[in-house]
């Protein structure tokens, strides 16, 4: 489905003059917020977790180091490519207009030079450090993420955050490829968990922020279909999250502490749509966006936790696809 985005002539030519101010320095600090730190956390974690479940011993802490700095490198590079593609709508938004491009503290072309230059620096920095596969693989979610997503998906879509999710669920993949430089079934769960975790972690936060995203001209689900399919589609999601971060016990892939701990989990966060279903106020949908964070962290958490306690049969391991080279 696309929605029409006349608004975008109007909103550039109005927030033109002021995007193309900047200050005569560049600040530390608004380099460090183009990255966006705070998201750049979660994603980390679900990196770091994999490197401890990919090998039959703990990775030192040097590959640890490397394979955080690439990987901080890499999203931060694509959240400022990010916010380069999208100059021409954040300052119409409430919570992106005080970024240091919508804001007129730093000029297009210095963000664009800034994000590209971390993305290519991840790339080399983790071939040369860690694996050409983790380097790849870090790659092809920045591709992802700035060119399908950003440049694609975003404006034309409702169906953004579900297809375009696939980005941020690259890190459980670059954790694993780190260590055992290959892909087996367990980091594809974890891919699969943070893709069906996305859309209603997304959607509360759009559900919260749908008239900044109308006036922007982004088609958010909220926007478009509306209040109520949004909630049945959380409800949908949670639920299909439910069954994907079950089927991993039933693999003999995790264990039965992680098995106790995602029933829990996953209870309170259906428990949560439920709860928006029958009571939609804006206290239980930012309850459900808040709770989807510490969620996500808790279960890759317990992942590591659970795997102190158990280990997958070796012909569950031998699955795994690698590199030619």
């Amino acid at each position: 489905m696309q929605l029409q985005t006349s608004f975008f002539k109007g909103a550039a030519a109005a927030g033109g003059d002021k995007a193309t101010e900047t200050h005569s320095g560049i600040s530390v600090q608004d380099l460090f917020a183009l990255t966006k730190p705070k998201i750049i956390a979660l994603l980390l974690l679900t990196t770091l977790v994999p490197m401890f479940l990919a090998g039959s011993a703990p990775p030192s802490l040097a590959l640890i180091a490397w394979t955080m700095l690439g990987g901080f490198l890499a999203a931060g590079g694509a959240n400022t490519l990010n916010q380069y593609l999208d100059r021409d709508i954040d300052h119409v938004m409430v919570r992106t207009r005080r970024r240091p491009l919508p804001d007129g503290r730093m000029r297009p072309l210095q963000v664009f030079i800034f994000g590209l230059g971390l993305s290519l620096l991840s790339f080399v920095q983790l071939w040369f450090t860690v694996n050409f596969l983790t380097a790849l693989l870090a790659l092809i979610g920045i591709i992802y993420y700035v060119l399908f997503y950003t440049r694609i998906l975003k404006r034309t879509s409702t169906q953004n955050i579900v297809i375009g999710g696939a980005a941020g669920a690259i890190p459980p993949l670059v954790g694993w490829a780190a260590v055992a430089n290959e892909i087996s079934l367990l980091p594809i769960f974890m891919f699969a968990i943070i893709f069906y975790w996305t859309p209603p972690h997304f959607w509360a936060l759009a559900l919260m922020r749908q008239k900044e995203y109308r006036a922007a001209g982004v088609p958010m689900l909220p926007v478009v279909a509306g209040e109520q399919e949004t909630y049945r589609q959380i409800i949908l999601y949670s639920l299909l999250l439910v069954i994907v971060c079950t089927v991993p016990v039933f693999l003999y892939l995790l264990g039965p502490v992680y098995l106790v701990a995602s029933l829990v989990l996953n209870g309170i966060f259906l428990w949560q749509a439920l709860q928006i279903w029958g009571h939609p106020t804006n206290a239980n949908i930012w309850q459900l966006y808040k709770y989807s964070l510490l969620y996500l962290a808790l279960l890759f958490l317990f992942m590591g936790v659970d795997g102190l306690f158990f280990t997958s049969p070796t012909s569950i391991q031998n699955i795994y696809l690698r590199l030619p080279f």
